[in-house]
Formats: structure tokens, C-alpha cells, sequence
């Protein structure tokens, strides 16, 4: 029960970096696999920041086999003079004191992603160790810090230096050196992804042009694969060929546009494809904007102007055609859009949306300038003259799109024929707890419609494979049947009409079997998602329903295992004796079992679908899902490991009773 008084003295003040340990997710956002990736990205960032702005040619990235992580840049080295007021080195205070840093004003660093001080101080608060090398003034210099447990006030001590800064001896190197591991005492998990980091190393690589990243993973068994080297001499020129493999471009060279205003840099390259899917990309100081913003907004203006007047001068639209609109010049566009900005301001849900207001008319007067001059030049007349057609193709498919849409509600059927015996609605009027479940086959959607819970629960039933949309006009997709039926009842429409406003569940879940069919199916509906209803996705809407893959039954005893793993644990804690049941689908299970194992909210296994990263998501699809058949089987040779063995060994009698079943 709360105290009855309240005054000064039930006021707790938090010193040092214990706030950070306290509520770590204040400043990471999660203590999951992503708030332990994120003290990564920090020290990257700051080593990025450096060469970036032109302190630093080398960043090299380690994942050691004790867990921890090292980054070393050869830039300028943190300073390890005394601090004018606080008395103590500064790289002491960069990383023991909040709000402490060297990006607050532009003298030291002229673009940068880090702008708050809290990044090198809230890695260490949150590592049992770490350790600093500054190599500076032909000197090697270190700081070690620690987060122990201190007996005498019952708390750990966050971050605290070891002991002086120490002199080690003479150099030639010059940077720093960070090296720390993750608090196992505040992290679900602390073993790093190393494709995850990678990824993101490589995509800093593409950004930061002709800077060279290595990346050294210690932890792999085979020497040859432990170390990678991401240089781009051409930077985001290059990054969009990388996006385009497994695309047919409709040109062969990179659209590259650069120019600065007001200390606004803006840098895009651009490359047509013969697709109908839009992948733009944007960055700000080398931080992803998945929401796009001001940036954005200038970008997409100036590119639909300058074109839309390119097409009048031209005569490929006549004065008659009404203009074009952006999404029709975007379709089939693949474009990297990088920005530089002195003070960049983040917003949206998730900080991924540039609102600094006077970036959008800095950035359309720049691209309009570099868009007009390669309009302008006789060379480019036949690309130019390339795009706009596809473009005039687009807006027609589009007109055509419009008339379905309206054709059908005109005649009800998008409201209501498509759904005719197929989706069984629940009777919950919050939408946000309504769930939508996406099942394959009429059989499972039978047992599922009877086995559900009707006041939060909707069954939509699929009737065979949906269309693959990859490869697909907008017009095409909303004459697929199934796909009309499951837009229909999520309520939100599609592509630019899209709106989550109008969503009528707060989870839409893919139930399929866990066969290569099954698989496949829900590849064709997140490749739906992703392309049509993104949002959906990022807004965490769209979830994975797991269903059991054995059932072990003995006596009156049944226990669900939904993998080899849980298998093993099945049959031992079952001792002999049992029978095995081996679901080869959805179907096999009555409406009990079904909502026992998969569908029941307090004992089923959700898996929810988000995008870590679009860029890939999106060069995968088109690799995974497209039309090119030499990119998938390169892709599935290189990543597919058709060798390997069984998490365990069954005996033989259970290995031939889960055969057999």
C-alpha cells in the first residue's frame, strides 16, 4: 500500500548512471536483442561520426568470443586532458556523465547522428566492463570502468573507473579503441548477431563512401569467414546496384545527384527498374528515416515537378493529359536519399521521420537544380524519355485500378460479395482487440471458425495459393479474389489509399501449415503486406500464428511440442510408453486442439512479423520472390544448409514412431 505522506524526503535521486540501470529502457528502448545491438550502434555511430566528418579513413568492428565488443576508428583520439570544471580526464566524462559530450555545438563535429551525450556513458552503465584505448600525441593511454556490487550501500556501483587514466607507453596509431560486454544482470541475451551487425555495417560502408569498415566475428569456427571488409568507392551510387540485384533495370548507369545550401548537404542516386514497386530509402546523418520527413517531402516534390515538365516540354504528355502523379514517376524507382543536417530533429513513433522544417525547401531547390541539369543534357534524353513512359504506363494502370475499386463498391463487392461464406466475423466492438486470423485451407478454417473465441476472433479461410504480387500491377492485385476478400475485412485499403485508421483488428495472424506449402503461403502474404500495406507491419499489426508440430500423448497426459527441441523435452518428461502424433497440418487438428495449441491467447505461441532493416527486406523479396531464377538459386545455395544434422538424437524406436507418424 502506498505511504499516506508524501515530501521531500520520499524523493530519490538517482546518481551517476544509476538512472540508466534503474529504467535502461529509457534509453535503449528495450533490454531485448535490440537494446543489446543498440550499445553497439553507439559506439559505431561515434566512430562513424568521425570519419564522417573526415577525422577517420578506418573503422574496425570485433564480436570477441568472451561476448564482448570492440570498435576502434582512426580518428582524432578522445581527448584525455583534464576537464576545465568537472577535474578529471575527458574521456572520464564522456563516459560517467550523462549529457556529456562533443556534439552539442558544430565546432567539433559538423553532422552528426549522435546529438544527446548519452551515448558512451549509457554503454558503460550498462556493461559489467569496459575499457578505452586513446592513441593520441604518439601516446597510448587507458580507462577501465566496471559495474560491481557494492556491499556497503547494497547497490551496484554503474560504471565506475577502475583507477586512474593510464599511460601504457609510445605509439604510432592514432584513434580510439572501446571495447565492453554486455551486463548479463540487465540483458535477456547477450550474444550478438553477426549478420545482423554485418548488415548494418555494410549499409554504413554504402553511406560513408570510400571509408573502409572491417568487421572481425571471433566467435565463427571456419578462419576464412571470420572477418569481412565493407569499402564502397562509390557510396550510395553503389548501394542502389547492390538493391537492384534480381531487378531488370531500365538503364544501365546510376542517377547520382549532390549538391550543398545552407549547410544542407543532400546526396541521391536513383535507378529505374521494369517493377511496379516504389523502394525509396532515406538517411540523415547516416540514421535511417523508415518514416520519411521534410527531406523526403522536398525529394519527392522536386522529382515530381521537374519530370511532369520534362514530359510537357517534351510532348509525351499532351496538353490535354492531366499531370502525373509522384506514386506514377516512383513506380519501379529504387533511390537512396542521404542528408546531412547541423541539428537534425527526430519525430514519429518510432524517432524515424526527419521534422526539421527548413530541410524540405533546401533539399527541392538542390534536386530540382541537379534533375533539371540532367534533363537538360542530350545524353540523357532517351532514359528520361524511358521513365516518363513507364510513368504515362503506371498512371494508366492506376486510372484502371481506381475504376475496380469504385466498380466494386459501386456493386457492393468489395464490401460484401467477396466475404459471402468465407469470413466469420467476431462480435468485439474494440478493434484493438479483435484479431483477424489468415488460414490456409477450408478444412483448418472450418475447425477454426468452430474452435475460436467469437467475441475477439474472425476467421478469413484462403482457397488455395493467393496471387504472388511481386510481379503484379495494382489493378491485377485487386482482381484476385482472396486478396479483395482479406482487404475487405481488414478495412484499411491499399497502396497510397492505405489507412490504419480503418484497421478493424488489432492483430492479423497468419495461420498456415508448417510445410513447404504452408511456408510458402505466408512468403506470398507478408510479400502482400510488405508491398501494399506496410504499415501494417511497422505499426506491429501482423503476426505468425505457431502451430504444434507433435502432439505426445500418454494416458491422460498430452503434451504439444512445436519443434525438435521441445520434442526431445516431450518424450523424456513422458518416459515410455507414449504414442507420437506428427501434424502434417492444420486440418488434422479438431477445433479443441486447434484452440488449445494455437489459438488460445494465454497458452499459443505468436511469432509478430517487424522490419529491422527495409533495404534488405526489400533486395530479398525481389530476390526471393521475382521473376530471375539465377539470383534465388544462388541465394538458396549460399544460405541453405541442407546438411544440417538434428538438434538431437531421438532412440531408435522414438525416431521410427515420428517417422512413421
Amino acid at each position: 500500500m502506498a505511504s499516506q505522506t508524501y515530501g521531500a524526503g520520499n524523493i530519490q535521486v538517482l546518481e551517476g548512471l544509476e538512472a540508466v540501470r534503474m529504467r535502461p529502457g529509457m534509453y535503449i528502448g528495450t533490454t531485448s536483442s535490440r537494446g543489446l545491438h543498440h550499445l553497439l550502434w553507439e559506439i559505431v555511430d561515434n566512430a562513424i561520426d568521425e570519419a564522417s566528418n573526415g577525422f577517420a579513413s578506418e573503422v574496425q568492428v570485433t564480436l570477441h568470443k568472451d561476448g564482448s565488443a570492440s570498435v576502434f576508428d582512426n580518428g582524432r583520439g578522445m581527448p584525455v586532458d583534464t576537464h576545465p570544471t568537472m577535474g578529471v580526464p575527458g574521456v572520464q566524462v564522456i563516459f560517467t556523465v550523462l549529457h556529456a559530450g562533443g556534439k552539442f555545438n558544430n565546432e567539433n563535429y559538423a553532422y552528426s547522428g549522435g546529438l544527446h551525450g548519452v551515448g558512451a556513458s549509457v554503454v558503460n552503465a550498462l556493461s559489467r566492463w569496459l575499457s578505452v584505448d586513446v592513441f593520441l600525441n604518439w601516446t597510448h593511454y587507458r580507462m577501465d570502468f566496471t559495474s560491481e556490487f557494492d556491499p556497503k550501500t547494497g547497490k551496484v556501483e554503474a560504471g565506475k573507473p577502475s583507477g586512474p587514466l593510464q599511460i601504457l607507453g609510445n605509439t604510432r596509431k592514432r584513434g580510439t579503441l572501446v571495447r565492453f560486454l554486455p551486463d548479463d544482470a540487465i540483458f535477456e541475451d547477450t550474444r550478438f548477431n553477426g549478420e545482423q551487425v554485418a548488415r548494418r555495417l555494410q549499409e554504413l560502408a554504402y553511406l560513408n563512401k570510400g571509408i573502409k569498415i572491417t568487421f572481425t566475428d571471433e566467435r565463427v569456427p571456419d578462419a576464412s569467414a571470420r572477418v569481412r571488409t565493407f569499402c564502397y568507392d562509390g557510396g550510395i551510387t553503389d548501394y542502389v546496384q547492390y538493391l537492384n540485384a534480381g531487378k531488370n533495370a531500365l538503364h544501365p548507369e546510376v542517377i547520382y545527384m549532390e549538391g550543398a545550401r545552407d549547410q544542407i548537404i543532400c546526396r541521391a542516386a536513383i535507378q529505374y527498374t521494369d517493377g511496379f514497386n516504389e523502394s525509396l530509402f532515406s538517411y540523415v546523418n547516416n540514421i535511417n528515416t523508415p518514416e520519411g520527413g521534410s527531406h523526403e517531402t522536398g525529394f519527392k516534390a522536386a522529382f515530381t515537378k521537374c519530370l511532369n515538365d520534362y514530359a510537357r516540354r517534351t510532348g509525351l504528355l499532351k496538353e490535354k493529359d492531366s499531370n502525373l502523379a509522384g506514386e506514377d514517376f516512383r513506380e519501379g524507382l529504387s533511390c537512396v536519399l542521404t542528408t546531412m543536417v547541423k541539428n537534425p530533429q527526430f519525430e514519429g513513433q518510432t524517432k524515424g521521420r526527419l521534422g526539421n522544417s527548413e530541410v524540405r525547401p533546401v533539399v527541392e531547390a538542390i534536386i530540382t537544380q541537379q534533375m533539371t541539369d540532367w534533363l537538360d543534357n542530350l545524353k540523357n534524353q532517351e532514359t528520361a524519355t524511358a521513365i516518363v513512359t513507364k510513368a504515362i504506363r503506371a498512371a494508366q494502370a492506376r486510372e484502371a485500378a481506381r475504376k475496380a475499386r469504385d466498380n466494386s463498391r459501386r456493386a457492393s463487392a468489395l464490401e460484401a460479395a467477396p466475404l459471402v461464406g468465407k469470413l466469420s466475423s467476431c462480435t468485439g466492438r474494440k478493434w484493438e482487440d479483435n484479431e483477424l486470423f489468415i488460414v490456409e485451407g477450408d478444412s483448418a478454417g472450418g475447425s477454426a471458425k468452430q474452435g475460436r473465441d467469437r467475441r475477439f476472433q474472425a476467421i478469413l479461410p484462403l482457397r488455395g495459393k493467393p496471387l504472388n504480387v511481386e510481379k503484379k500491377h495494382l489493378d491485377q492485385v485487386l482482381a484476385n479474389e482472396e486478396f479483395r476478400s482479406l482487404i475487405t475485412a481488414l478495412g484499411t485499403s491499399i497502396g497510397e489509399s492505405f489507412s490504419l485508421d480503418s484497421l478493424k483488428y488489432g492483430k492479423v495472424i497468419i495461420l498456415s501449415d508448417a510445410d513447404q506449402d504452408g511456408a510458402h503461403i505466408r512468403a506470398i502474404l507478408l510479400t502482400f503486406f510488405f508491398r501494399y500495406m506496410r504499415e501494417l507491419i511497422t505499426a506491429g499489426h501482423v503476426y505468425i500464428g505457431m502451430p504444434p508440430l507433435y502432439k505426445v500423448q500418454k494416458g491422460n497426459k498430452t503434451i504439444y511440442a512445436y519443434d525438435d527441441k521441445e520434442l526431445s523435452k516431450a518424450t523424456k518428461a513422458a518416459g515410455k510408453g507414449y504414442t507420437l502424433q506428427r501434424y502434417k497440418g492444420l486440418g488434422e487438428m479438431n477445433p479443441e486442439q486447434l484452440w488449445e495449441t494455437t489459438m488460445d491467447p494465454s497458452q499459443r505461441k505468436l511469432m509478430r512479423v517487424s522490419i529491422e532493416d527495409a533495404a534488405l527486406v526489400d533486395r530479398l523479396t525481389t530476390i526471393l520472390m521475382g521473376d530471375k531464377v539465377e539470383p534465388r538459386r544462388d541465394y538458396i545455395s549460399e544460405h541453405a544448409d541442407f546438411n544440417r544434422p538434428d538438434d538431437f538424437e531421438l532412440p531408435p524406436d522414438q525416431q521410427a514412431a515420428r517417422e512413421g507418424a
